[in-house]
């Protein structure tokens, strides 16, 4: 039976892993056996039986395909500075991270609103968030790379995934600067960037986060008569981009001009430098 690329992308993204038992056999999702909502700081125990699954745990796109997402080089992860360093590190271990492990004080949260460059340097702004990271999430696909989501197949989205301290900062603030930037009924994009991996959604890294997510979702559904098309799902492994993608407004964008990282900040975001 012939089966198109664009129905077998489709089918993985809505359900994770194919319907036949011979499909099925090629990949284990990445929260397969586990709770989505693990502590990176209280996993350790499970670290050995992660491995087995991640060996386990194949390029869905090579296996089937071949070519067709011929690989370019990894993300060396190591290399990306903190927090990036920390995300990929757990990213591979098939960690969705709650508290970081180097500073357990700081919660995770994590949040798509189109090209990922300019909704980080907005949250960098925000009093209590102390690191930023930008990258690749909700998609099966591992350790991805920006030319590989970009092609739309990979089934991920360009995000932010922000530490913040919860006694500086509510998690009702962070959605307060989703809000703000985003247009939520906007389907599969935001501006001029369109395509599934410019989707915007929220993604709560907990019980307690998705609670106050869907109670404000409910809120903003009143505020609009196109129905909500950014997400609320539960968080999916992040998994970090690569380096001349991090902090890249603060570092001056694409015109070299270096934009505003300073808290309260309400200068206007230039979205591509």
């Amino acid at each position: 039976m012939r089966v198109s690329t664009l129905a077998l992308v489709t089918l993985i993204g809505k359900t994770g892993a194919f319907a036949t038992p011979s499909a099925r056999n090629l990949i284990v999702p990445a929260t397969a056996g586990r709770s989505l909502f693990v502590s990176a700081t209280t996993n350790n125990n499970n670290n050995n039986s992660k491995k087995g699954r991640n060996l386990v745990q194949m390029n869905l796109f090579k296996t089937l395909f071949g070519g067709l997402t011929e690989p370019g080089p990894r993300i060396p992860y190591d290399t990306l500075g903190y927090p990036a360093d920390e995300m990929g590190k757990l990213a591979e271990e098939g960690t969705v991270v709650v508290n970081s492990e180097k500073k357990p004080n700081l919660a995770a949260a994590t949040f798509a609103g189109g090209c990922f460059w300019g909704l980080e340097l907005a949250y960098q702004r925000v009093p209590g968030v102390e690191y930023t990271a930008v990258g690749y999430t909700q998609g099966p696909e591992l350790k991805p790379t920006y030319n590989e989501v970009c092609s739309g197949a990979t089934g991920h989205t360009e995000a932010v995934c922000v530490y913040y301290n919860p006694e500086e900062c509510s998690y009702e603030s962070l959605l307060d600067t989703f809000f703000q930037r985003v247009d939520p009924t906007t389907v599969n994009g935001q501006g001029n960037d369109r395509g599934p991996q410019y989707r915007t959604g929220v993604y709560p890294h907990t019980p307690e986060q998705m609670e106050i997510a869907k109670a404000r979702f409910e809120e903003e559904k009143l505020q609009y008569k196109r129905p909500i098309a950014s997400e609320l799902k539960e968080a999916q492994v992040f998994w970090p981009a690569e380096k001349y993608h991090q902090q890249y407004l603060e570092k001056g964008g694409r015109f070299g001009t270096p934009q505003s990282t300073e808290k309260g900040s309400t200068e206007t975001i230039r979205c591509y430098g």
